[in-house]
């Protein structure tokens, strides 16, 4: 390689033409230079021979490069016609003018040289003095005009002989960045089919057996991590730990009738009746085979039509790389993305999509133990994770002050309201009620990076659910939501962690844990596994099942300690009850992979609606251009709302230095229709819903709410 060329290489290589190659046997090879030295083996000595051959080679190729940089060395691979072309190309255009120039020259030097022979002639006439000195003066301004036009000449002959040199430079550097390029093409070409590959053979992969179920975790928790990428992660791999709390537990399904208790072998153990094991089959077993159109609500209205799709999205191409390499580690909140990474919904939108399920907690609400009524509330907070399992495309991101109502009080028994209450960081406060006897609240600030492998997404905040019969209050916290392949390969979505829910009246919890996808996991891909117990630690049942797909609750009627693992954990067996289907993902409709995998309530969630607040995700432009289908002017639209934005950001921040200076209190941005208070269960400071809002939709008196739009 060039003395150029070696400063584009990587660390670690050994310039060849200074390189030292020895043999020190019959199978190895000793590369050294300077302070670097690297011992090769080869398999034979035949592989040993070809490889010091094919070295003795390169070096011999470095050395005449080196000694002739200026010249084409014809070991070398010809760059190509194009290249070519655009290399001599400019130099030819430099040839001819320095050819008209020469011509130029010599006509020049031709007519100087009669001039100069006239003003002789002239100097030698009898003249008077003052001629003769206007002469003499005349005579050396042309002897200076062809002195300066001689060095010209020159300095463009002196111009064309450095970019001919130069030009063979530029071409093997360019034909060296070519070559770098085709290889790591080829590269990344291998590593997404050695990803497919890997992918197609853990599908195959033979599961558990379906007739027993098998769950098991450790009592400390183990760390587990992806495998198939542990060589090649660096200091911030995202490891994902088993819960600490949570015992572990291998289940076995009983048989009713023939379970007998054998309380010799229960050292502290739970114990259950299988006659429990009797809810009806309307409360209990999750009748999702329905669609979202025809589940629950028939004491209710006619529901509304509404619609069932939306334009086909289309088939923009970007340059993926060109915008995300400037955006490694940074929040994904405060990078400007264009539409073509979004789909036409905002993240108001998409937490409202949690409801989708909520046919359980009305489920839930006819539960009288709150045991039983914990496995619903289970089942629904893994239920909001399955539209997710196709969705990577990112939501529009709120602007400040923007809401999104979504009023099915008299179909669907709920109406739910969201606000976007802070933009940096990006919170949003939701308020869901329930005339079936529920109110659902949270306030939820998402926490975003992107590591270049991998996006991960960050809920953070509580979410809280209230019973108005009894009175039992449940929180919980979401998972980590992680988007892999961002640069190479198919995108798809994984959810890792683990959630706890409590109820702060009864004291019961479930512990469920959400499995990381492995490549070498024998587990089912997304799995889903937890216990419910009682307020004195007593487990009474066994979630199972995945976050795309269902959730089973099985009635525990044994616990005791098992055998104690090779770890020396000792492990709980639990004996359990047919499992009974809690929850199940309704199927997507038809075409849904033109619609950006919408459900069937995702298509109505922009459905333009009358009487909506004027600061409603339905009516952002952005968003509105981007579903018909119209990039390129949702992109100008978003780029304007976004500068509109930083505009009223720019004017509240000089107003708090104002303030600041007169030493006023400067409260910041407040809330349309919530308002912040410290939550007397968690102790966090959240922002709640204060009332009227649906009081100014009855009365159409939007004038609280800001131009945002």
């Amino acid at each position: 390689r060039t003395q150029a060329e070696m400063a584009h290489t990587c660390r670690g290589t050994i310039n060849l033409s200074t390189a030292h190659i020895d043999t020190e046997d019959s199978c190895n090879i000793v590369l050294s230079n300077g302070g670097r030295t690297y011992h090769l083996k080869a398999n034979s000595e035949v592989e040993r021979q070809r490889w010091v051959t094919a070295l003795e080679l390169a070096k011999a190729k470095a050395i005449r490069m080196r000694n002739n940089q200026s010249d084409d060395s014809g070991d070398e691979e010809p760059a190509s016609q194009s290249d070519k072309s655009e290399l001599h190309g400019p130099l030819k255009t430099l040839s001819s003018k320095l050819e008209d120039l020469s011509t130029c020259n010599e006509l020049i030097a031709k007519h100087g040289a009669a001039l100069q022979r006239s003003l002789s002639e002239l100097e030698n006439l009898r003249l008077p003095a003052d001629s003769g000195e206007k002469i003499k003066a005349v005579n050396e301004r042309a002897t200076l005009f062809r002195i300066t036009s001689n060095a010209m000449i020159n300095a463009c002959r002196d111009f064309l002989d450095l970019a001919e040199s130069h030009s063979r430079k530029w071409q093997r550097l360019l034909q060296h960045e070519r070559e770098q390029r085709i290889r790591l093409e080829e590269t990344i070409e291998q590593l997404a089919k050695q990803h497919n590959s890997l992918e197609r053979a853990c599908r195959g992969a033979p599961g558990l057996a379906s007739g027993t179920a098998s769950i098991s975790s450790t009592a400390k928790g183990d760390v587990q991590s992806a495998k198939g990428e542990a060589s090649d992660e660096d200091e911030e791999t995202e490891y994902f730990d088993a819960m600490e709390d949570a015992p572990a537990f291998i289940t076995v399904t009983a048989d009713p009738k023939h379970h007998r208790r054998s309380g010799s072998n229960l050292s502290g153990a739970s114990e259950g009746h299988p006659e429990d094991w009797n809810l009806e089959d309307s409360v209990f077993e999750s009748s999702n085979q329905s669609s979202y159109n025809e589940s629950t609500g028939r004491d209710l209205l006619p529901r509304k039509r509404r619609r069932s799709r939306i334009p086909d999205k289309p088939n923009y191409s970007l340059n993926l790389w060109s915008i995300m390499k400037n955006c490694i580690g940074k929040e994904l909140s405060k990078i400007p993305m264009p539409v073509n990474f979004n789909e036409p919904l905002s993240m108001l939108q998409r937490l409202t999509e949690d409801l989708e399920y909520h046919e359980l907690l009305d489920k839930a609400v006819k539960c009288e133990s709150s045991t039983e009524q914990m496995c619903f509330v289970a089942a629904f907070s893994v239920s909001s994770y399955s539209t997710t399992v196709h969705r990577t495309a990112k939501p529009f991101n709120p602007l400040l002050g923007e809401t999104y109502e979504l009023d099915r009080l008299e179909e669907l028994g709920f109406r739910s309201l969201c606000e976007q209450v802070s933009h940096h960081p990006p919170a949003a406060a939701h308020h869901v009620y329930s005339r079936r006897g529920w109110t659902l609240w949270q306030d939820i600030t998402i926490s975003s990076k992107f590591r270049g492998k991998y996006l991960s997404i960050m809920p953070l905040g509580a979410i809280h659910l209230e019973f108005h019969s009894s009175g039992n209050h449940y929180v919980w916290r979401k998972v980590t939501s992680t988007v892999h392949n961002i640069i190479v390969g198919k995108l798809w979505i994984d959810q890792s962690g683990e959630i706890e829910i409590v109820n702060h009246k009864s004291k019961d919890k479930c512990q469920l844990k959400f499995t990381p996808y492995s490549y070498f996991s024998r587990d089912v891909p997304r799995k889903v596994t937890g216990v419910v117990s009682d307020a004195n630690g007593k487990a009474h049942y066994v979630m199972s099942g995945t976050w795309d797909e269902k959730m089973e609750c099985s009635k525990i009627v044994h616990s005791s300690h098992g055998s104690t693992s090779t770890e020396g954990k000792q492990k709980t067996v639990y004996q359990t009850l047919s499992p009974k289907v809690l929850w199940r993902k309704y199927p997507l409709p038809e075409n849904a992979e033109n619609m950006y995998f919408f459900s069937e309530l995702a298509l109505t969630l922009n459905e333009p609606e009358e009487r909506v607040a004027p600061t409603d995700s339905r009516l952002r432009p952005d968003q509105r251009l981007m579903e018909s289908g119209r990039w390129d002017e949702a992109n100008v639209e978003k780029q304007r709302l976004e500068e509109k934005q930083r505009a009223v950001r720019r004017r509240r921040e000089a107003e708090a230095v104002e303030a600041l200076e007169e030493g006023e209190d400067y409260e910041g941005y407040i809330p349309l229709w919530f308002e912040r208070k410290v939550d007397a269960v968690t102790g966090e400071l959240i922002c709640v819903y204060k009332g009227g809002y649906w009081e100014a939709k009855d009365k159409q008196d939007w004038s609280v709410c800001p131009d945002i739009f």
